[in-house]
């Protein structure tokens, strides 16, 4: 795992997210620290720190004698990070400054249209939905709650990959995104709020379909 200028414990966080999305952590199964923080080149105390911070989570879950486990998906966790995380970006709009979202629009509305789900692969879908979502909350001055909304995102994205291969999501999600910063581009801001919210609510309903709960 290369290491960056941030705490270790983060990146060691958002390792193991990505990995269990990518299924080569299994659920329900005890973690080996010791293996794991070899695996990661680093030593057992961001690797615990981490597992903490995920345990409080919800992710991962800890029993007496037996060490960690990474919680399985759950349809209803999903629901519920969705709710949380859409509540938290449309509080983030509109706290931003209308003039920059006025200004942030026209590339907001380029880079949804430029974007082409069927020849990107997962990777780099994901980071271009980040990217777009972090763009679009880009005036938001209120640092603690675009942390909040940045963790809550990495816990999702192990649940964005069950419906891992189908472009009509992603194109569709691209559509919404074209919507959003139409408004933006209007000065309209609660049309642009109710249309990030019913972004995340379809995007949430598209990838249930997928799931087995």
């Amino acid at each position: 795992m290369p290491i960056e200028n941030r705490p270790l414990r983060e990146q060691v966080k958002e390792e193991l997210i990505k990995r269990l999305g990518r299924g080569t952590i299994a659920t329900n199964e005890p973690i080996n620290e010791g293996q794991l923080a070899t695996e990661l080149g680093v030593s057992r105390t961001p690797l615990r720190e981490a597992l903490i911070t995920l345990e409080r989570e919800g992710v991962i879950t800890s029993d007496r004698g037996k060490g960690f486990r990474f919680t399985p998906l759950s349809a209803q966790e999903f629901r519920d990070l969705t709710a949380i995380v859409a509540a938290l970006e449309a509080l983030a709009l509109e706290s931003s400054d209308p003039e920059r979202l006025r200004a942030t629009a026209p590339r907001l509305l380029e880079e949804a249209r430029a974007f082409s789900a069927p020849q990107a692969p997962h990777d780099v879908i994901e980071r271009y939905d980040d990217a777009w979502h972090d763009l679009l909350l880009s005036g938001c001055t209120n640092d603690r709650l675009m942390k909040l909304i940045t963790s809550m995102k990495v816990t999702m994205h192990r649940y964005e990959r069950v419906a891992l291969g189908d472009t009509d999501i992603l194109e569709r999600s691209a559509v919404e995104h074209e919507r959003i910063a139409e408004c933006l581009q209007r000065g309209d801001i609660d049309a642009a709020v109710a249309a990030l919210k019913e972004n995340w609510n379809s995007g949430m309903h598209r990838i249930l379909e997928h799931f087995k709960d």
